[in-house]
């Protein structure tokens, strides 16, 4: 798989599309943060667009991107999950939220602290940031993410976990040092599945 500025823009607007179908078929309230992830997963691929036309660097692309990825994404996706799911599978997915904000924390503050900077290696993008305790940070982060689908109790959620879960071993099996972007990139194309996700929801009764 090839990534650049093109690949991403035009990736990146086709997810965001599938976004915007999501938030309009939505009925009930409380689906409407999970539904709008492949809008904001959208739109994360089309900033990465930008951060390739500059050549990487640090500059206010880079920063944006690094924010959707890093603090917001782990509180995003278990709040989203806990609001949708039902109240039997509420206290289980209390445990990745907790995970979520316990990783968003200190990837904030390292984001308002430090400097990250993007660097092209052949058809990936690479983020440095320095962070201290990276790996209970990745295990917080996957957790957060990763774990909030598979406990959602929800057959196509859980399939969107398992899909999410393999992404981000083969990411971190080729691409190490781009992990975060790549995963990120087989994150918004496997959020897809939430079309189908939105289309099955039933309607809130009055």
């Amino acid at each position: 798989m090839c990534w650049s500025a093109t690949a991403d823009l035009v990736a990146g607007t086709g997810i965001a599309v599938v976004g915007m179908a999501c938030v309009a078929r939505v009925r009930r309230v409380r689906d409407l943060p999970l539904a709008a992830l492949p809008l904001l997963l959208g739109a994360h691929q089309i900033i990465e667009s930008v951060i390739w036309g500059s050549g990487g660097g640090a500059g206010p692309a880079t920063l944006a991107w690094a924010v959707i990825a890093l603090p917001l994404l782990p509180l995003w996706v278990p709040l989203g999950v806990l609001c949708a799911a039902s109240p039997n599978a509420r206290r289980r997915l209390s445990v990745p939220l907790a995970a979520g904000i316990a990783t968003a924390v200190p990837l904030a503050y390292a984001l308002a602290t430090r400097s990250v900077t993007a660097g092209i290696r052949g058809h990936t993008l690479g983020y440095v940031l320095d962070l201290p305790h990276s790996g209970l940070l990745v295990g917080g982060y996957l957790l957060a993410t990763v774990g909030s689908l598979l406990l959602s109790g929800d057959r196509l959620l859980r399939w969107l976990g398992v899909l999410v879960a393999a992404g981000a071993a083969v990411c971190a099996a080729l691409w190490r040092l781009e992990f975060i972007s790549t995963w990120c990139a087989f994150a918004a194309v496997c959020s897809v599945v939430l079309l189908g996700w939105v289309s099955r929801r039933p309607v809130d009764r009055p």
